[in-house]
């Protein structure tokens, strides 16, 4: 389980076809020398396991099914990528309670500057949106996010020079893919409900 808090925009240096999987390195300075293999870590959102890191640098087995859903599927030589380890047991949770398990992609048709901060416009499918509420948690790319507004098939979040600096985000530019993954409260109280509807029937 993570929070959404990004620790560090780790850099690719490699993406390429395996014999097992799709072979992802990343370059991670300031938490790469802390993991081990078979740790697991938030890579943009999604959950993978350390299978090699020396130095700094980590390497992931990326399965064909995450790269379906991810946006890990367009990364190339040079992208930035969130990091994030899982959540200790005795840490504050910052962010809310996200699960690695991306939920689908959206596409970004806004990102700009406005006054000192920046506007961040996401287009979401109906499978993410019908758990989007304003002033609630969305993370996008592994980033937790507070949604400012809410359209059919759009929300829009604010952002802080802070997190843009920080993350992906910095590269980040209108017809971008994000990983989207929807608050796992949302999901369950809609799925409660559902089942209390059916039993009423």
């Amino acid at each position: 389980m993570f929070t959404g808090i990004v620790e560090e925009a780790g850099i690719v240096e490699k993406i390429r076809a395996g014999k097992r999987s799709t072979e992802l390195t990343v370059r991670a300075p300031r938490i790469g020398r802390s993991l081990r293999v078979g740790n697991s870590v938030a890579v943009n959102g999604a959950c993978l396991t350390v299978v090699g890191s020396r130095g700094g640098v980590l390497n992931f087995d990326v399965l064909a099914e995450t790269l379906r859903r991810t946006n890990l599927e367009f990364v190339r030589r040079g992208s930035f990528v969130n990091l994030e380890r899982p959540l200790r047991a005795d840490a504050r949770l910052d962010g809310h309670f996200v699960l690695g398990h991306v939920d689908a992609r959206g596409k970004v048709r806004r990102f700009e500057r406005e006054g000192k901060d920046y506007v961040l416009d996401v287009g979401a499918p109906p499978s993410v949106m019908r758990y989007v509420v304003e002033k609630g948690s969305i993370a996008v790319d592994g980033i937790s996010l507070t949604v400012a507004g809410v359209g059919r098939n759009w929300f829009l979040i604010w952002i802080i020079p802070h997190t843009r600096e920080v993350t992906n985000l910095l590269a980040c530019r209108e017809g971008d893919l994000v990983n989207l993954e929807a608050d796992i409260l949302g999901k369950y109280v809609d799925q409660l409900m559902g089942r209390r509807g059916r039993a009423r029937r």
